[in-house]
């Protein structure tokens, strides 16, 4: 189970995914794609063209965790359209998002 606090560091990718890829792809999008280091304390949150599955990939220090949650019917809708490559999300609206009802609100987010 994916565990949440208000105080989890979750960064949306808001460019869909090959979902073909596996950990070291997302890894790679991260560090590459993203400017992010993918070994932070950071949920990083993808979604596939067809917005019917996310990935969340996660490192816990040991290794990394790739979780997919694939909807059994219908998209995820309101995705983030943004010129940034990520957008910042809370725990809450992520929770909401992972049952497959959430309408992530596009944020604007100034990458260090």
């Amino acid at each position: 189970m994916l565990q949440l606090s208000a105080q989890t560091a979750i960064l949306l990718a808001t460019q869909p995914q090959d979902f073909r890829k596996g950990i070291d792809g997302f890894v790679a999008v991260c560090r590459d794609s993203l400017q992010q280091n993918p070994r932070a304390d950071i949920r990083f949150v993808f979604i596939n063209k067809s917005r019917t599955m996310l990935r969340v990939l996660a490192y816990d220090g040991s290794g990394y965790w790739l979780m997919t949650k694939r909807l059994s019917k219908g998209r995820f809708q309101n995705w983030p359209k943004s010129p940034n490559t990520v957008s910042p999300m809370l725990a809450t609206e992520l929770r909401e998002l992972l049952k497959g009802e959430a309408k992530p609100v596009d944020k604007k987010y100034k990458i260090n």
